[in-house]
């Protein structure tokens, strides 16, 4: 009896480190991507020098965005919302003034994206109390506003 018992305990650890092991690879697989996507627009909107459109709209600059998301299975879905940003497909975009309260005739400011990546194992739920989504936030470089 005691040889079953030890059996079963040995079982419910492997599985409880089997559960552990596929959480950590989920989530580092999703954080991967979001963090790949984040550097693809900041270097998209760099390319563009911010001129992405605000709004749901079809520009050259949405289009390469959307098209790397897709290739790469982001999830476009993702319910993201940042006061004073525009979110859109899955990221947000915030315009920051570089320069506020100078008096240059041409501002300068630059762009805060956010990409967000949501765990959805039920038990990694249950563990960290349903705050299972992290953001990821990076800025691209200055540009004089036109």
């Amino acid at each position: 009896m005691r040889d079953a018992i030890g059996g079963v305990v040995n079982l419910v650890i492997i599985v409880v480190f089997l559960v552990i092991v596929s959480g950590y690879l989920a989530f580092n697989v999703n954080y991967t991507k979001a963090f790949r996507v984040k550097n693809k627009i900041i270097s998209t909107y760099e390319q563009y020098e911010g001129n992405c459109g605000k709004g749901a709209g079809n520009t050259p600059c949405e289009n390469i965005i959307r098209n790397y998301m897709e290739r790469l299975g982001y999830d476009q879905t993702v319910n993201l919302k940042i006061d004073g940003a525009d979110c859109k497909y899955g990221f947000c975009a915030q315009e920051v003034v570089a320069n506020p309260g100078t008096t240059l005739e041409k501002t300068k400011v630059y762009y805060r994206i956010t990409t967000q990546i949501t765990i959805g194992i039920p038990i990694i739920n249950n563990i960290m109390n349903g705050n299972s989504t992290f953001q990821i936030t990076g800025d691209t470089k200055t540009f004089t506003k036109q």
